[in-house]
């Protein structure tokens, strides 16, 4: 007689299947709140991005508004500032990229490249210094930008590190211009 490996399932078999199958269940109903837990809550999805009036701004005026818990400064250009931004040689500058994140990661510090394109009186950035992370001081210092005082970083009227230990220009946020009054920053 000819024996065969194909014996019927057994009670225990499936006892043993079944128990399996709720215990992974269970691990997977008792890890679900963890990990749930580490997705942002929705008042930090609602300052993803920030939507700011600048209708009542005047040429030569600032504001800073917070967005991501971050400072961002809004300046309003004069034509004095451009100017003097716009004639600054890259040659002079010690960090040559635009730090732009609207721009490739490889586009070069002009001013073209960090004021808004369109609308060039228009300069936006995150107001954390890339020395230590201080907030800045406006229209000060030894190019009338930015001035940390800090540890002494000096920025210009582009936002551009050209004096002190800061490594880097101040960072400009991803925005766009909804209409010509508002800007949406992130």
């Amino acid at each position: 007689m000819a024996h065969t490996d194909t014996a019927e399932p057994t009670r225990r078999d499936f006892l043993y299947i079944a128990t399996g199958a709720m215990g992974a269940v269970g691990a997977g109903a008792l890890a679900w709140p963890f990990i749930d837990q580490m997705n942002p809550d929705a008042s930090a999805l609602a300052l993803a991005s920030i939507e700011v009036d600048v209708s009542a701004m005047e040429e030569g005026q600032s504001i800073t508004v917070k967005w991501r818990g971050k400072p961002v400064f809004i300046r309003y250009r004069t034509a004095k500032e451009i100017e003097e931004a716009t004639a600054v040689p890259l040659s002079e500058l010690r960090d040559p990229l635009a730090r732009n994140l609207n721009l490739p990661d490889n586009a070069e510090a002009t001013d073209e490249n960090r004021a808004a394109k369109g609308k060039e009186p228009w300069l936006i950035m995150v107001g954390i210094c890339t020395h230590l992370g201080c907030v800045p001081l406006g229209q000060q210092g030894d190019y009338d930008g930015w001035f940390c005082p800090c540890h002494g970083s000096h920025y210009d009227t582009a936002g551009r590190i050209r004096k002190g230990p800061a490594p880097e220009n101040l960072l400009v946020p991803p925005y766009d211009f909804v209409s010509d009054a508002k800007i949406k920053i992130g």
